[in-house]
């Protein structure tokens, strides 16, 4: 007889632990092999999705931010590969070992650059769209109290416009 330890089990009528049906992978409907039937209990055959959801831990980051970062590590990755050819030529003894020293040098600061634009983006990213609110933050407080003077500049000109309306009716105070 061929099969699990738990068919074996099973099938010779032991009092075996039952597990839940055997899942299947690629969302394909999974049965328990007429075991639900037999148990007399209403259980149906599921679904297991491709995958699961987790929560991102953080935000995405903005466009800009996210092609800032690609470029950076484009440029340390091609700098980092500079340097280890300038330091090879120059144990080689070769005389391209002053052209890429040089070039390295430049890379150098061309990716000192390419990271600094990252956080400048980053900078001016968040001052244009604001900043993350959090409970302590100086915008989010300056913002509801605009917002609480709005609201009473309306509420006053409702009132305004009520009373207009009312004194222009034709109803004199005095006969």
């Amino acid at each position: 007889m061929t099969g699990t330890a738990e068919q074996r089990e099973a099938s010779r009528g032991s009092a075996a632990v039952r597990r839940g049906p055997q899942v299947l992978d690629r969302g394909i409907p999974v049965s328990d092999g007429g075991h639900a039937e037999r148990a007399g209990s209403d259980e149906r055959a599921y679904y297991r999705p491709l995958w699961v959801e987790d929560p991102a831990p953080r935000r995405r980051m903005p466009d800009p931010v996210r092609t800032a970062s690609v470029r950076a590590v484009l440029v340390v990755s091609v700098t980092l590969i500079q340097a280890m050819v300038a330091f090879l030529c120059t144990l080689a003894g070769s005389w391209l070992a002053f052209p890429m020293v040089i070039s390295s040098v430049v890379s150098v600061v061309v990716a000192t650059w390419a990271a600094l634009d990252v956080w400048v983006t980053r900078q001016v990213w968040n001052q244009r769209h604001g900043v993350v609110s959090t409970p302590s933050s100086t915008a989010r407080s300056l913002r509801r109290e605009r917002r609480a003077a709005r609201r009473q500049a309306r509420a006053a000109e409702r009132a305004q416009g009520r009373i207009r309306r009312r004194a222009g009716a034709g109803q004199l105070s005095h006969p």
